[in-house]
């Protein structure tokens, strides 16, 4: 397979651009509704998230939605603390007893028909992605910029499941067993502020502290200064101050 710093650049991109719709996509905003958006933008986003192939954004926000409801707990669907590293890390996903949701979960999403019909052909965006990094650049650009960019992407998003129940530190007496990694956060543009989100999981930032790097958030900030985003859902001050004290 050739190399050259080029390709790594193709993959480090298609990963950033990629996990910026992971992270602001299924998680901020389809998750947990922490921003506002357009119709035209939440459709846009809805798209850029399902190129990294984690499945529709209404399957993706209802089960997270379930993670909240239960986490840690036996219900949850994918802890490590009930189920071990693996299980949390990619068998749950994997296996066939969770190919469905509840759309009960998601009713604010289900009444829009171009997101069931995104959700439905998921893997449209997905395969779409992978048609257009090959015509872009060709086979290589393609192994590079898709197929190990897709393999880092789901590693770096599901260690979010698997390791920040686990590995890092506890600012907040949360009733789950979430840490915060610096680390993790690095990796997820900003997901690592896992325990930070468990205690506010309704706020777009996740990063508090002025060292908490948290690319997501400062993206969603900018775009909000164009009007592409707006109501941003911050951590709430008090909650701020407790994180000091």
């Amino acid at each position: 397979m050739p190399f050259s710093p080029s390709l790594l650049a193709w993959c480090a991109g298609s990963y950033l651009v990629r996990m910026f719709g992971v992270t602001a996509g299924y998680h901020r905003y389809f998750s947990h509704r922490s921003y506002s958006l357009t119709r035209f933008w939440q459709f846009a986003l809805a798209v850029l998230a399902q190129t990294s192939g984690q499945k529709g954004v209404l399957w993706w926000a209802a089960h997270h939605r379930d993670h909240h409801q239960h986490s840690d707990r036996q219900a949850d669907v994918h802890s490590p603390v009930q189920e071990g590293f693996w299980w949390s890390h990619v068998g749950w996903i994997l296996s066939p007893d969770y190919d469905t949701y509840d759309a009960r979960r998601v009713p604010d999403f289900t009444v829009f028909p171009e997101l069931r019909w995104l959700d439905r052909y998921h893997w449209v965006p997905f395969l779409g992605c992978g048609a257009l990094l090959w015509a872009a650049g060709g086979p290589a650009v393609f192994v590079w910029g898709f197929l190990v960019s897709t393999v880092l992407l789901y590693h770096g998003t599901f260690l979010i499941n698997s390791l920040a129940h686990v590995w890092g530190t506890r600012r907040f007496p949360t009733p789950d067993e979430s840490r915060n990694n610096f680390w993790l956060a690095l990796i997820t543009l900003g997901e690592g502020w896992h325990n930070n989100h468990h205690h506010f999981m309704s706020s777009v930032r996740q990063g508090i502290r002025w060292w908490e790097i948290d690319m997501t958030y400062y993206i969603l900030r900018a775009l909000s200064w164009v009007g592409i985003t707006r109501q941003l859902r911050d951590f709430p001050q008090a909650r701020r101050d407790e994180s000091s004290s």
